[in-house]
């Protein structure tokens, strides 16, 4: 039996729907590689914050592997391609309520649903200890 699809691009989608149908402003934290196409002036430390709200986002297509929209940075639009894997979180702006996700490092391979696949003969990490996980508003 082949192996299920990754839930978080249905996770996304329905965050997504929930800010907006709640009038709230829906934000994606997203981090940043070789296969996400965003401006780099706008990344800080490996990540960029994008507001994908009806009315900052154009033509935004939520798949099941890429995230595609136009955006505005100062003043000029540009099309921007971010894979899905590589988003970290996605709340709403004027509350922090959504949902946050682990993404795989770098190198490691990854299983449908993005989580991180222990190597042959390395034991898998132990979970981290300590507190929830917590969103950060940027501004």
């Amino acid at each position: 039996m082949p192996d299920p699809a990754s839930t978080k691009p249905y996770l996304l989608r329905a965050i997504y729907e929930w800010c907006v149908d709640n009038g709230y402003t829906p934000y994606l934290s997203v981090v940043v590689d070789a296969q996400t196409r965003v401006p780099q002036e706008h990344v800080r430390k490996g990540e960029i914050v994008l507001n994908i709200g009806p009315v900052a986002a154009s033509r935004l297509q939520m798949g099941n592997e890429t995230i595609e929209c136009t955006l505005r940075f100062s003043g000029v639009a540009k099309d921007l391609l971010v894979p899905v894997a590589a988003v970290s979180a996605i709340y709403a702006r004027e509350n922090g309520h959504g949902m946050s996700f682990e993404i795989a490092k770098k190198g490691a391979a990854s299983g449908a649903d993005g989580e991180t696949a222990a190597t042959p003969g390395k034991p898998k990490d132990p979970p981290k200890s300590g507190g929830k996980p917590a969103l950060r508003r940027v501004k």
